[in-house]
């Protein structure tokens, strides 16, 4: 099966399962895990940090930096189409009692800074205390400029706020701006990546910030419990995700690009080809219902969203034969 439905769906790899089923391992919550230790201690210092957590996902890599960062009746800014808003369960809200504010997203998925400026809280008993910006690198596959994310944090440091980077594809915002991550990174109190994505290992995400946000951080993941015990069977793909795999990504992001070409021929799918920057199309349907398309195309071997508004994920496991298998089937369905 060809699934074109997100990054999330990629295979270890075969050094990966090796890695795994061959890793010391330990008590990570006793923190005698060496591969687990590992891990955080090279993205820590990788990306310009003094500590590292690893965790189940990245929703609770996210969520313990909003935990670790405000406190009961805060509030963090994010963007209206941020994942941690809009695709997280509420778990701010619900688990940390943290409001939070969001913010219409620009055409190029950055939050305008005047508009941050205007929705930080005064200091005034009837509002929730702003603490927290939260940006998303990639958000929606777009890239957000290393000029803008200087911008916000001149921005957040003028008005006493942190930041946070929900970085679950940083790795492809720097591969698209050809610049290591920890150029992007440098702009952020706290950042989080997924591991699990684009860069193929089976499980986890790391949050990246000072020692004392990761040790409450630490606290939080306990108290939600995601203390996992030898979890360096886990943290050994994670190694060989940021130590081979981030390269790969580029090739990843041809293949978008070799697809976005292929999708514009077919006149059912419309969409911007400049918005097409790193391994995501969002298109929109408008041939036949797109759940009827979806239904004929696994039928097909070939899986992607039943809607009508599809994003194609391209990762490693999409190959160009895969595309090609995707259009000529496309074309056919529409043919009957």
């Amino acid at each position: 099966m060809f699934d074109f439905r997100s990054d999330t769906v990629t295979q270890p790899t075969a050094a990966m399962r090796e890695a795994m089923a061959t890793a010391v391992v330990g008590d990570d919550v006793y923190g005698d895990d060496p591969t687990v230790n590992k891990l955080e201690q090279m993205a820590a210092e990788r990306y310009g940090f003094d500590a590292a957590i690893f965790c189940s996902s990245g929703t609770q890599a996210n969520l313990l930096a909003i935990m670790a960062h405000c406190q009961r009746g805060d509030e963090y800014i994010c963007g209206q189409n941020a994942h941690n808003y809009r695709w997280e369960g509420g778990g701010a809200a619900v688990l940390g009692s943290v409001q939070p504010q969001p913010i219409a997203n620009e055409a190029d998925g950055s939050i305008c800074l005047q508009a941050i400026r205007d929705n930080i809280k005064p200091d005034d008993d009837h509002h929730a205390k702003t603490k927290l910006l939260s940006l998303e690198n990639t958000i929606g596959g777009k890239v957000l400029s290393l000029e803008y994310l200087a911008q916000a944090q001149a921005l957040a440091f003028e008005h006493g706020l942190r930041i946070h980077l929900d970085g679950a594809r940083v790795f492809n915002a720097a591969v698209k701006l050809n610049v290591d991550a920890s150029e992007i990174t440098q702009y952020f109190d706290s950042v989080s990546i997924c591991l699990s994505k684009g860069l193929a290992a089976p499980v986890g995400s790391l949050l990246l910030g000072s020692e004392s946000l990761i040790r409450s951080a630490r606290r939080w993941r306990k108290m939600l419990g995601g203390g996992m015990r030898q979890a360096g069977i886990l943290a050994a793909a994670g190694i060989l995700a940021l130590d081979e795999q981030i390269d790969k990504l580029a090739i990843d992001h041809e293949k978008t690009q070799y697809l976005a070409h292929q999708l514009l021929t077919l006149t059912e799918f419309t969409f911007d080809l400049d918005s097409v920057q790193t391994n995501m199309i969002f298109t929109q349907y408008t041939g036949k219902d797109g759940k009827a398309l979806s239904a004929y195309l696994r039928t097909k071997g070939i899986i992607i969203s039943a809607s009508n508004a599809i994003r194609f994920v391209v990762h490693q496991d999409i190959t160009v034969d895969a595309i090609d298998l995707l259009i000529t089937e496309i074309k056919h369905f529409h043919s009957m």
